[in-house]
């Protein structure tokens, strides 16, 4: 399907997903110094479409053998300065035509990620618009940060200037792939950092194709690399690497934690996390439109089938409204069933593989049996492929493993509480804090609590806004990295200190 006819209907979609092959021409190699080639050890792994069941492609599974010859690319590429010493004005050229050729391919990027982790094709595209935006921002901020110059007497003049960290090694998640590798690599690569990607083995396929265009771009060889295969593998061997500068992950919390464990044993690498969260969601009684409210909150925690890290999992609602409330929140999430991932119409798609898809299931069951007050949802849908259905729990306690623990999939607890003070010590009695939200019209109140509450992120009256001048990322276990904005590009870049004395 051309670029002059995008796909727009189910058909469309469908027809341009017949039209992938991988056998003669789509890359499932590694990308290593500018060439796609087979693991070392001639390894692969197949990734599956989880709305059919049915095996899309066998995939290079790279390891130590591969991290170690990314790596030294890598390095060499860095000392060799054709992009780490490239002028600033030279390096966003490259990004914004990067940028330019997302835009031009977004159609067939939105689709393999959707064909591989099974979320709807029109949320993949709003991804998509996500990603080329994060590039032009950050190609647009290479030659708009400046360094400083530091008080001192007239006998010395003393500079601080900006300089590339070295090699960048992202690992990122699979909910979303192309998202999440361009909020980490753009402004590793913004910086003037040699980065390699390590997707995850359940959504490798659009930064594989990434790396084609990266090339087509003008990176120059050994700067970008990417890396398929397993966490244990290969991305364990890039988190020990001594040559590797800074790790940079996004995913869960314990293995956050192991990769800290790994640069601690290794170079005492610079590491930024964005890991899990379990985020409240809070409505007070004054909040404006219950309707419209209600809609939002069933959206922030169904939305890509709940696999989201800032998802609003935890819905604490004030007493006097909370049974209306329910009702309004379960109306909605009626009206987001699952669908046929490629029918820009479907809300939900399918849950990424089997495992989530039994974990979910499994937490769902913990919630019968801990007492919660099942609302709506609960069963598996039947048919090819894994898919499951809005879930409300009501009348759920913070002892409850559904209250407390990250599910990653579609299922809301939902809370009552009686005061602002109940609301907050609720909100924060979580080892999370990525983002959280509260719905009201008193703006004293929206102050004082916005202020109160340990997250990275608060969004009032709303959820999940804000773009690319916005920084991302939370507290506590949830990480200390921060995705988007200048504060990115900072986390890559280091800063060196000159003091020149001066004749006098």
């Amino acid at each position: 399907m051309s670029r002059s006819h995008p796909p727009k209907t189910h058909a469309d979609w469908q027809a341009l997903a017949a039209s992938l092959t991988f056998e003669k021409g789509l890359e499932t190699r590694a990308f290593v110094d500018d060439a796609f080639v087979d693991a070392v050890s001639g390894e692969t792994f197949t990734t599956t479409n989880p709305a059919t069941g049915e095996a899309l492609a066998e995939v290079a599974s790279c390891d130590a053998a591969d991290a170690e010859l990314a790596v030294g690319h890598a390095r060499a590429a860095f000392d060799g300065g054709e992009w780490s010493r490239l002028a600033p004005g030279r390096r966003k050229k490259v990004l914004l035509r990067l940028a330019d050729l997302l835009e031009a391919h977004k159609h067939e990027l939105a689709l393999l990620d959707t064909l591989d982790m099974g979320k709807p094709v029109a949320s993949s595209l709003g991804d998509m618009a996500g990603a080329i935006a994060c590039f032009r921002y950050q190609a647009e901020c290479i030659d708009k940060l400046y360094g400083e110059v530091a008080p001192t007497g007239e006998e010395a003049l003393a500079l601080v200037l900006r300089e590339p960290l070295g090699v960048v090694a992202s690992i990122v998640p699979w909910n979303f792939p192309l998202m999440m590798t361009a909020w980490k690599i753009a402004p590793a690569l913004a910086a003037g950092n040699s980065v390699i990607l390590k997707p995850s083995e359940k959504s490798p396929l659009s930064a594989l194709r990434l790396a084609e265009l990266a090339r087509e771009a003008g990176l120059p060889r050994g700067v970008f690399q990417v890396l398929p295969g397993f966490g244990h593998t290969v991305g364990k061997a890039l988190a020990l690497s001594m040559q590797v500068d800074c790790l940079a992950f996004t995913g869960s919390t314990a293995t956050g934690k192991q990769l800290m464990q790994y640069a601690g044993q290794s170079n005492l690498k610079r590491v930024y996390l964005e890991c899990g969260g379990k985020s409240p969601n809070i409505v007070f009684t004054d909040c404006k439109d219950l309707d419209r409210v209600a809609k939002h909150a069933a959206a922030a925690i169904f939305h890509n089938q709940g696999e989201v890290c800032i998802a609003g999992s935890r819905l604490l609602v004030e007493n006097p409204i909370r049974e209306a409330f329910i009702d309004k929140v379960v109306a909605a999430a009626e009206r987001m069933q699952p669908g046929d991932p490629l029918d820009p119409d479907s809300f939900m798609g399918a849950i990424v593989d089997e495992a989530q898809y039994r974990r979910i299931l499994d937490y769902i069951e913990k919630g019968r049996e801990e007492g919660a007050r099942l609302r709506v949802g609960g069963e598996p849908l039947e048919g090819p492929g894994y898919f499951i259905p809005p879930t409300v729990f009501d009348a759920v306690t913070p002892e409850m493993a559904i209250g407390r623990e990250e599910i990653f999939g579609p299922v809301l607890s939902v809370f009552g509480f009686d005061s602002e003070e109940q609301a907050v010590a609720m909100a924060n009695d979580s080892v999370y804090g990525l983002a959280a939200g509260l719905w009201s019209q008193d703006i004293d109140r929206i102050m004082r609590v916005t202020r109160r509450l340990h997250s990275g992120q608060v969004f009032v009256n709303n959820w999940a806004g804000g773009d690319q001048t916005m920084p991302f990322g939370g507290v506590k276990q949830s990480g200390n990295g921060r995705d988007k904005s200048h504060h990115s590009l900072e986390e890559y870049s280091t800063l060196k200190s000159v003091w020149m004395s001066l004749s006098t």
